[in-house]
């Protein structure tokens, strides 16, 4: 017992103190049926579940700013969860520390289950972001589009999110910081999805996996449903316990190539 209180321990102390801010870039490759030709090797850096607040300071963030802009992105996605419960006295710093991002096609942002609809949204347009709320907004490449959907966390319906892909023009690539969206994705032939959320489970215990993210169909990484692939990043920061153990935070670069 004394030997299993004393790992417990140590793990805790390890996720809280390190881990957790133990920062990386992650690469993936997102396999898209019928891909335009000249969207093969687009590059895309996701940001998402930042929860800047007291135990996420502005360190991290800066940091995660950094490794995206030094990766040289297409394009650079924020995917929710800005603070943490709403919490305005971060909403313009957070903003603030993400102004640097840049990308030839672009900084384009939607919105968590965090973030409210009216502050958030405003600090980070301030900042001249693009937020998807609920909308689209097309990327050329070299004369060829793609149509980037991007939903709330409480758009829910598939009904609803039928009306707003269907204003888009194919392909679609879909940015919903909840990953369960993946559903409704694949049944209206989405090309491609991008997500958070999940934290990767935030705690991944040996043996047990995450049990915090069983309810998604990805806790972190690239998975498919029918033909729509989806990455789902780690995020970067942490919520409600300021822990992470296997599981540590990242910025993630997302190649789209075709199948």
């Amino acid at each position: 017992m004394a030997a299993t209180l004393g790992a417990i321990t140590g793990a805790g102390v390890y996720g809280a103190g390190y881990e957790r801010h133990h920062l990386g870039v992650t690469r993936a490759t997102l396999r898209v049926r019928n891909l335009p030709r000249a969207w093969d090797g687009f590059r895309i850096a996701l940001l998402t579940d930042i929860h800047h607040s007291a135990l996420v300071p502005a360190a991290d963030v800066a940091a995660a700013v950094t490794l995206a802009n030094g990766e040289r992105p297409d394009l650079i996605v924020l995917g929710g969860d800005y603070v943490t419960v709403s919490d305005r006295a971060y909403m313009e710093p957070v903003a603030e520390l993400l102004a640097p991002l840049r990308a030839p096609h672009g900084v384009i942002a939607i919105l968590g289950n965090h973030d409210d609809d009216r502050f958030m949204p405003a600090a980070l347009r301030r900042q001249h972001i693009e937020v998807l709320d609920d909308d689209h907004h097309t990327v050329r490449v070299r004369g060829r589009a793609m149509d980037l959907v991007g939903i709330r966390f409480w758009t829910r319906s598939r009904a609803r999110i039928e009306s707003i892909v269907r204003r888009a023009r194919a392909p679609v690539l879909l940015l919903a910081h909840d990953p369960r969206r993946l559903t409704e994705a694949s049944e209206l032939g989405v090309a491609a999805v991008l997500s958070g959320h999940t934290h990767g489970g935030q705690i991944v215990l040996p043996g047990i996996g995450a049990v915090a993210a069983r309810k998604f169909p990805v806790a972190a990484g690239t998975g498919r449903l029918g033909d729509t692939p989806i990455f789902v990043s780690r995020g970067i920061g942490t919520v409600y316990v300021p822990v992470r153990i296997n599981c540590p935070p990242e910025v993630a670069l997302v190649t789209l190539t075709n199948v």
